[in-house]
């Protein structure tokens, strides 16, 4: 061999093994198969139930300095959109369900007192039965994921979980199910997302990551009762479109363009100053998105902008739609909706979580929406708006949601498995499915104690419900019903 030849160095250790060095922000190196060689996520989830008994989720303590139903609406409207305060109250008063629906710093207030494991996800903060629902991929074809993001936060799963469990209970009173379905959903619920997290626990990783975003879910969760709902929707939310949409909202203009059409008190144009600033502030949206979309958006024109009253919770906060047009005049349409800070933001600190740190809202709502789903909105992005932050996303992209309010008594516990499995996959992207798996088990305690809760948070928001009826019919808080 000449001297300009290289001689391989041996290595002291294994292949692959000591040689390479451990890199922040990959797993510490073990040995694969031997349990031993390393703290399991899986035992230290089973510790957990030393220190937080599965059983104790039973429990619902109700704070001295609770607020009533009305100090609680009133104090969330604040920053709204004074005018539209009246319609957000009627629409939290048509039922019990309503109110949760529009509730959910209350609901955080009282989940303060309630027992956590300390281990944190990614969570929505809204996970009530009506935030899943149906919505188109990039490629034509439909997802079922969780569909609402406006709360989302890292924080306690269980709080997820029982917002969920209890939604479901209500969900089914207003549908007259009977206490005994009602309560199964519950437990249903809970039931499949321990042991969709086992699953997960099991799966190779990109497998667990990439997992249950389609029709197979159905099957998955052993929800054929709801086969022929999903189909309705489906076929329903593949016409529910931007541009299906536009075609009833707007009218020709005389320069050949479009513009949207007053229908008060949901849809209404505003004063060019304020259109300007909304179509002005996309061009901060576009550097927001990723980069591989810029020559997609910039083969649309922008035409037109209308505020529009959307949601439950979401009703009073600053809500845009805009018309883009490309050159054959077909629409697209995004929605720009002013980003609160998130209602589970001051409970955080008192159950044992950091407060996030102070960051653009709109990018907190998409940055979580993008952690939790597996398939998101392509359009995804936020701006700012004369100093507010607002998100930015597609207008109708195909979606569709099923009322779970309007289920079938024999749908609801199928609904709850499905909803349950969802919301497990949505956590398993932050929060590692084994420790969670760890800690949920095979067996029943959990689902037991979780929809015992359930119905104990059912009971009480009925009573808040009822509070809020009573202060609109003697005059303390003004309601504008059916709207």
């Amino acid at each position: 061999m000449s001297e300009s030849e290289t001689v391989p160095q041996q290595s002291d250790g294994p292949r692959g093994g000591g040689r390479i060095p451990e890199v922040p922000g990959f797993a510490p190196r073990t040995t694969h198969g031997d349990p031993d060689s390393a703290p399991s996520p899986k035992r230290e989830g089973k510790a957990l139930r030393d220190r937080i008994p599965r059983s104790s989720h039973d429990s619902l303590v109700l704070a001295v300095a609770r607020p009533d139903a009305v100090q609680a609406v009133e104090e969330s409207s604040r920053g709204r959109v004074p005018e539209l305060a009246p319609i957000r109250v009627g629409r939290m008063a048509a039922s019990p369900f309503a109110f949760l629906r529009g509730s959910a710093g209350l609901m955080a207030h009282d989940l303060v007192g309630t027992p956590v494991t300390g281990v944190s996800a990614q969570i929505c903060g809204d996970a009530h039965a009506a935030n899943f629902g149906i919505y188109g991929d990039v490629r034509g074809g439909l997802v079922i994921d969780l569909n609402d993001f406006d709360e989302t936060v890292v924080g306690p799963w269980e709080w997820d979980l029982k917002r969920l469990a209890a939604s479901l209970v209500l969900a089914g009173r207003v549908a007259g199910a009977d206490e005994t379905v009602c309560r199964a959903a519950a437990f249903d619920a809970v039931g499949s997302y321990r042991r969709t997290m086992r699953l997960l626990s099991k799966l190779p990783s990109m497998d667990a990551w990439n997992a249950i975003a389609d029709e197979k879910l159905v099957s998955h969760t052993d929800a054929r009762d709801l086969v022929g709902t999903l189909e309705k929707v489906s076929a329903k939310a593949r016409n529910n479109t931007g541009a299906r949409f536009a075609a009833k909202a707007t009218e020709e203009c005389g320069d050949g363009g479009r513009r949207f059409v007053d229908a008060p008190p949901v849809l209404r144009r505003v004063s060019d100053a304020e259109a300007a600033a909304v179509a002005t502030s996309l061009g901060g949206y576009l550097s927001t998105v990723s980069e591989d979309r810029l020559p997609l958006l910039a083969r649309y024109t922008i035409h037109d902008v209308a505020f529009r009253v959307v949601g439950t919770g979401s009703v009073g906060t600053r809500s845009y739609v805009v018309l883009l047009l490309d050159h054959r005049g077909e629409a697209l349409v995004l929605q720009v909706k002013e980003a609160r800070a998130s209602a589970l933001l001051p409970y955080l600190q008192a159950a044992g979580f950091p407060e996030p740190q102070a960051e653009h809202e709109g990018r907190r709502v998409v940055f979580g929406q993008k952690r939790m789903q597996v398939i998101s909105d392509i359009l995804l992005g936020w701006t700012t708006v004369d100093g507010r932050p607002f998100q930015v996303r597609q207008f109708r992209n195909r979606k569709g949601s099923v009322d779970p309010a309007a289920l079938t008594p024999d749908q609801f516990d199928d609904y709850g498995r499905m909803t349950g499995a969802l919301l497990a996959r949505a956590h398993a992207h932050s929060a590692d499915p084994r420790l969670l798996a760890g800690y949920c088990g095979k067996s029943e305690e959990l689902d037991e104690a979780v929809a015992h809760f359930a119905v104990a948070y059912a009971d009480r928001t009925e009573a808040d419900h009822a509070e809020l009826l009573a202060a609109i019919k003697n005059g303390r808080i003004e309601a504008e019903m059916g709207v």
